[in-house]
């Protein structure tokens, strides 16, 4: 597949071999019962490597395997709280925030208006700074408090811990 005349190209053990003829390159490859590849098509003159490439390309997927396999999936985790929420259920809906930031997730805080309480939006400011202040030594705050419709919304993220602690 390669278009060009001639190639600079690179061994199997990765030393540099100088410029060849396409055909002459291929020949090389073909030899040592491997395929030619180009690795730098946009080089003057395109630069070719000699490799096993069904081997190199298990690799690459065996890599990419590796590095899905050691990820972690952060959920967002939803908590409704009303303006006017007794400590009970406080406690009750802050200890589910807390098991949600202490497995690792992350949590959404959101106070519901109904009716006439939005007037007293100023409740619900209060109700999510006592959250915050409840909760600072495990999360932080990575979207501050803003309101959509009827709702005020924040989202708490686990704190990072450093590798010494």
């Amino acid at each position: 597949m390669i278009r060009v005349k001639e190639v600079s190209v690179i061994g199997d053990d990765g030393e540099q071999m100088g410029v060849f003829l396409t055909e002459d390159a291929i020949n090389m490859a073909q030899e040592n019962n491997l395929d030619l590849v180009e690795v730098a098509p946009t080089a003057n003159p395109p630069v070719c490597r000699i490799m096993d490439f069904g081997k190199f390309k298990y690799k690459q997927s065996k890599k990419a395997h590796e590095a899905k396999k050691n990820q972690k999936v952060v959920h967002l985790k939803e908590v409704k709280f009303r303006p006017n929420t007794d400590q009970h259920d406080y406690d009750f809906k802050l200890k589910h925030v807390t098991r949600f930031i202490e497995a690792g997730d992350k949590a959404k805080v959101v106070i519901f208006f109904k009716g006439r309480e939005i007037v007293h939006r100023e409740n619900g400011f209060k109700l999510l700074e006592r959250i915050t202040a409840d909760i600072e030594e495990i999360a932080a705050v990575e979207s501050a408090a803003k309101q959509e419709g009827r709702t005020l919304v924040m989202i708490l993220a686990p704190l990072t811990k450093k590798k010494g602690q």
